[in-house]
């Protein structure tokens, strides 16, 4: 399971992976969509790592409509996310800086279905969030997301 880990500008002993993650809000606007990972059994914002050759937005709506079963295209960019003081330990021993880029979505068709990634997949307003087991460095991404700030977050 990946574990993060907080250091000083730790991101120095660390390589770079560009990513994203995505928020679908319900049709009322106050519920996000949250996966529960097969990984590590929390609750996060769907997403992943992006792929040589394609954009951000690209690896974003490639990422959802596999771990969702939706298709989606990006409303917004809510946020770049890059703190150097935080990397991400796989057990396999990669260590990564991440480079995020938080989309907001729509989504275009599909219909909800799990992949070997996703365990679950809810819609929880804000107050819920307080009571899942939600991966932290997801939770500042949520936030901006919320607030609907029309200029992207640079983090």
């Amino acid at each position: 399971m990946a574990k993060l880990i907080f250091g000083e500008r730790i991101g120095r002993s660390a390589r770079l992976r560009v990513g994203c993650t995505a928020t679908i809000f319900d049709a009322r606007r106050e519920k996000i969509l949250l996966q529960r990972r097969s990984d590590n059994g929390r609750w996060g914002l769907p997403g992943g790592g992006m792929d040589s050759g394609e954009s951000a937005a690209e690896a974003c709506a490639r990422e959802l409509l596999e771990e969702t079963g939706l298709q989606t295209c990006v409303k917004k960019l809510v946020g770049i996310y890059t703190d150097p003081h935080m990397i991400m330990e796989y057990p396999d021993g990669n260590r990564w800086h991440i480079v995020a880029f938080h989309f907001e979505m729509e989504v275009t068709g599909g219909e909800i279905t799990l992949d070997e990634e996703t365990l679950e997949l809810a819609y929880f307003s804000r107050d819920d969030l307080q009571d899942l087991d939600l991966m932290e460095h997801h939770l500042l991404r949520i936030d901006d997301a919320f607030a609907g700030q029309e200029a992207a977050f640079i983090r």
